[in-house]
């Protein structure tokens, strides 16, 4: 209990640390590189595809892995960002601003599959999916207090005798990246002490895990189309402006943090069949209402509903851990699935803007109807109660 207690705090460090600083350069990015750096709109979008680079060389964790703790590779992940902010801090042109976004990426991307791994290996099957809620509610908390912070130093707050002066975008990514940074040392010096995560690792991809396999590229699909349409519509069709948008942002982080640990409950009590049922018959009320309803207020509910759907990615992981013929495999294929993620990354959104220019918004949003009903007919294959697969001859 002491080690498991121990594991937590650290995984819990780590994860505030890094998801405060992503959420303090993805709140701060695009304001930085238009007012300070005139970017221009191309630019920004070749930027944004050299982003989602590292997401898709995921899978190499796998083979890194072999050489390095997951616990090691969680630390330098959690460096690697400070330092990417710390970079964008002291970029003064476009050249540099794509180094400080590529380390910066390499860090956030590598940190989820290698901090998935450690609770999948190192907790028991009825434990994991609420520390992974527990842990998906302090990345939540992170994301709020970045918020706030951001929203009181980049521009000062002058209110009676209260004054705090404007740090502007530079000093905010200096001193948040510094305090990533001192973060990621608790991480890699407690790492050391996690003696149950050096062990043996094996990169093998196995066929009777296709339908862990096919349910990570849906999800990323469903996800992709949601994240790049919905505020874009409610924009573009209701002409929302920036502070109503980190409203719903802030919205949704809050519910974050008072809900992921609850679904990590209710994954282990109801399983992962029945929770990703409900994910997905309520996805499609969700894209539905994209679709066919012209209501701002009810899109917005539906958005944030969206986000608590979101939540019940952990039963996707939580159902891999069950059906793994050993600890050994979990790493190259928890690895494995950030890369078919990321696939849908660039394939969902370049579709998505063909049916919205071509056909309507509305055509967009019902093929993420079509996609949450064809992920509810994939999940009635996983069994009320997962266990390891028969052996087969494996890939390597």
């Amino acid at each position: 209990m002491k080690d498991l207690r121990r594991l937590f705090l650290t995984l819990a460090v780590a994860n505030f640390f890094l998801y405060f600083g992503f959420n303090v350069w993805r709140i701060v990015f695009n304001n930085f590189a238009v007012d300070e750096l005139g970017v221009t709109a191309s630019q920004i979008g070749f930027l944004q595809s050299v982003r989602e680079i590292p997401g898709l060389l995921g899978f190499l964790l796998g083979f890194l892995v072999l050489w390095f703790s997951e616990m090691r590779v969680m630390g330098i992940s959690v460096l690697l960002l400070g330092l990417g902010l710390v970079i964008a801090g002291g970029t003064q042109g476009f050249g540099v601003l794509i180094v400080g976004t590529l380390v910066m990426s390499i860090g956030f991307h590598f940190f989820y599959p290698s901090n998935a791994s450690i609770v999948l290996m190192g907790v028991g099957k009825d434990q994991a999916p609420k520390m992974l809620g527990l842990l998906s509610s302090v990345s939540a908390l992170a994301a709020v207090a970045s918020t706030i912070m951001v929203a009181i130093v980049v521009e000062g707050v002058q209110m009676g005798p209260i004054s705090i002066p404007a740090w502007g975008y530079r000093t905010t990514f200096y001193v948040t990246g510094a305090v990533v940074i001192v973060g990621s040392f608790v991480a890699l010096r407690n790492g050391r002490r996690q003696g149950h995560q050096i062990q043996k690792r094996r990169v093998i991809f196995r066929r009777d895990y296709w339908l862990y396999y096919v349910l990570t590229f849906m999800m990323g699909s469903r996800r992709h189309i949601f994240t790049t349409f919905a505020i874009f519509y409610l924009v573009e069709g209701f002409g929302i402006d920036v502070r109503l948008v980190a409203l719903l942002f802030l919205v949704n982080n809050l519910v974050n943090t008072f809900s992921s640990a609850t679904f990590g409950v209710l994954v282990a009590r109801f399983g992962e069949r029945r929770m990703l049922t409900a994910n997905f018959i309520g996805l499609v009320a969700v894209f539905s209402g994209y679709a066919l309803v012209p209501n701002l207020l009810v899109l917005c509910i539906l958005f944030v509903l969206d986000n608590i759907f979101f939540g019940f990615n952990i039963a996707v992981d939580s159902y891999f851990q069950k059906i793994a013929l050993s600890s050994e495999e979990i790493t190259s294929n928890i690895s494995m699935g950030q890369t078919i993620n990321h696939i849908s990354a660039l394939v969902v959104p370049i579709l998505g803007g063909i049916l919205w220019e071509q056909i309507s918004p509305s055509a967009t949003f019902l093929a993420g109807v079509v996609i949450a009903l064809i992920s509810l007919g994939l999940v009635q294959f996983i069994p009320v109660r997962p266990v390891p697969l028969p052996l087969v001859v494996p890939t390597e």
